[in-house]
């Protein structure tokens, strides 16, 4: 399920491909585009099709029996029991869950070689790239309590000695129920936002940049090549995602500098960054825990710097119907933390935070995919603006005055 792209221009022949050692049979390969074509449908064609079932059926009928439907609480107590919406829930969770097992078996077999490339390229770091683990690190219960996402494992577990099993399952999974969803490109986050950088401030040069809840790097290898002086950082809490991450980096020939930690309390000094990031991280962490990592975004932020996270967008910034569709994951994906997270105002997080209003933002910014000419955002109320994950990135964030 390959699905290089840009990023695969820069090579390292001293550390083997990592992501190319676990090979499926042809039996798997099928297996694993039959999971792609079945979460797709799920989560796209079935979920127009309950929408379309609400707004025709279901809602009238209500509205004949007098009834209102003001927000996605009053949406999903009344679909929970309706067939279409129990078919499309079914078929998402199992596709979810294929997806990833889809590649474990390749991954099992492929587990040793894997482990020696991971080491290899921490003892060789031909890239210049660094890897700092630690064993004694607390994992989070909102980690070690369920397998999020329906990842078998999880991101964190470690069956073996210098394990990178999670970190590949990880991966090569998102690749099979992506690869038929184009703006989940490879790094496509880190193409939206540096392009939307670049155009907001076009001589911005950031000369240490941090990525966080990196998992393997993804998307923050290609912000080195928009910002080929930058020193890049990435910190997740999963050691077998970040040996992973390591062992690709180096082959691609990008030094990243992954370490093992916590963003609820980070190992760095003060104003050590001039941008920080991070892509689908807050909703899978508490709301406490949030205000725990902007606070040190805050702390950790250089005058004149700016921070961009990529996440769902918030309830107040959506109609009930799309907040009904983003909210499925909280109780059906393992992820407990997503309604919580996206209740809360991105604006007030960020003042409580430390601040300030007139420099913070939420912002639609356009796919580089679906739309390669547009740079600008979109306004909240622009008519026909597309839906966050269907042509835009929902980002929220904040700078600082020089």
């Amino acid at each position: 399920m390959s699905n290089k792209d840009a990023s695969s221009e820069h090579k390292n022949s001293a550390i083997p491909d990592i992501e190319a050692l676990p090979k499926p049979t042809v039996e798997e390969r099928g297996r694993q585009r039959f999971c792609s074509a079945l979460r797709s449908f799920a989560i796209q064609d079935m979920s127009e099709m309950v929408s379309k079932d609400f707004s025709e059926r279901v809602a009238p009928a209500l509205m004949e029996s007098g009834a209102t439907i003001e927000d996605a609480d009053a949406i999903e107590s009344v679909m929970k029991g309706e067939a279409s919406y129990r078919l499309y829930s079914t078929l998402r969770y199992n596709a979810q869950e294929m997806c990833f097992q889809s590649v474990q078996q390749p991954i099992e077999r492929a587990l040793h070689d894997m482990i020696e490339v991971a080491k290899s390229a921490i003892e060789r770091n031909p890239a210049g790239g660094t890897l700092r683990l630690d064993p004694e690190l607390s994992i989070p219960s909102y980690v070690s309590d369920l397998d999020v996402h329906l990842t078998p494992g999880c991101f964190h577990k470690e069956w073996v000695e210098d394990d990178v099993a999670q970190g590949a399952v990880v991966a090569l999974g998102a690749r099979v129920f992506s690869a038929t969803m184009s703006h989940r490109s490879w790094g496509g986050v880190a193409q939206v936002i540096s392009r939307w950088l670049k155009h907001e401030r076009p001589d911005f040069n950031p000369e240490r940049m941090l990525d966080i809840g990196t998992s393997s790097g993804k998307n923050l290898m290609p912000y080195v090549r928009v910002f080929p002086s930058v020193e890049a950082h990435g910190v997740d809490i999963a050691a077998p995602l970040l040996r992973y991450g390591h062992a690709v980096a180096e082959h691609e020939d990008i030094a990243l500098h992954l370490s093992q930690q916590n963003a609820e309390s980070l190992k760095f000094p003060d104003q050590h960054f001039d941008l920080i990031v991070s892509s689908f991280f807050f909703h899978e962490i508490t709301v406490e825990a949030t205000r725990k990592v902007l606070k040190e975004c805050r702390r950790l932020l250089r005058p004149g710097g700016i921070m961009v996270h990529q996440e769902l967008p918030a309830t107040s910034l959506v109609d009930p119907w799309e907040d009904f569709f983003w909210n499925w994951d909280t109780e059906h994906n393992n992820e407990p933390n997503y309604t919580d997270f996206r209740a809360q105002d991105p604006f007030d997080l960020l003042l409580e935070a430390g601040f300030e209003l007139d420099r913070s933002f939420a912002h639609l910014l356009p796919d580089a995919g679906t739309y390669p000419d547009r740079t600008k955002a979109f306004d909240w109320d622009e008519p026909g603006r597309p839906r966050h994950g269907k042509g835009a990135w929902y980002v929220f964030g904040s700078s600082l005055p020089n």
